[in-house]
């Protein structure tokens, strides 16, 4: 029987390895496994503004490029981010409006099609996959069922290390869910920045 691939799973963990506080580091920035602890693919930070997404054996993914605009205001300014194949393909995109840059993550997939990554409340641990911008209120009455989740968690208090379990429905497809799990990278930087401070 053949085993699903990467992003045809139900369900995927993107977090940062266990680490030593008393030892250099040297492995990958964050792992994609299965929910049952197997390896799945590796995310090496290269810089500020790339991130390389490849598989265990070594195969590339993608490239995640991040794009802000620089100035005096840089902080404030949108973030975007592009998915990028090993053939130069870009495969989908994932950006930021607002102050709170990890609220909500707006996703564009390589078809086109547009979804919505929102935080629950200001200081929420999930963030639910949707393809409407807005939550639910009193005027347009319950939202939908998303099509996904995200759930942050902190797996080791003592160095920080932060883990996401991403869950992922039937109604996204391979590619869809390679622009979802890329964008959990996305957030991921957002939150922990290479060389900053505690989780936003």
């Amino acid at each position: 029987m053949t085993e699903p691939g990467l992003f045809e799973l139900e369900a995927v963990v993107v977090g940062q390895p266990k680490r030593s506080w008393w030892r250099r580091y040297s492995g990958p920035d964050l792992t994609v496994s299965s929910l049952e602890g197997i390896p799945l693919a590796l995310v090496t930070h290269i810089d500020g503004t790339l991130s390389l997404l490849s598989e265990v054996s070594g195969e590339d993914v993608v490239r995640i490029e991040r794009r802000t605009r620089f100035g005096p205001f840089e902080q404030f300014a949108p973030t975007s981010f592009h998915f990028v194949d090993a053939a130069g393909h870009e495969v989908g995109t994932a950006g930021t409006r607002g102050l709170v840059k990890t609220r909500q993550l707006s996703l564009s997939t390589e078809q086109g099609r547009r979804l919505f990554l929102t935080r629950r409340g200001n200081l929420g641990l999930e963030w639910r996959l949707t393809e409407t911008e807005t939550e639910e209120s009193p005027d347009q009455g319950p939202a939908p069922e998303p099509l996904g989740r995200v759930t942050v968690s902190t797996v080791d208090r003592w160095v920080g290390l932060q883990q996401y379990v991403v869950e992922l429905g039937p109604g996204l497809g391979v590619s869809e869910r390679l622009t979802v799990v890329a964008s959990v990278v996305c957030l991921h930087l957002l939150r922990r920045p290479p060389g900053g401070g505690g989780p936003a």
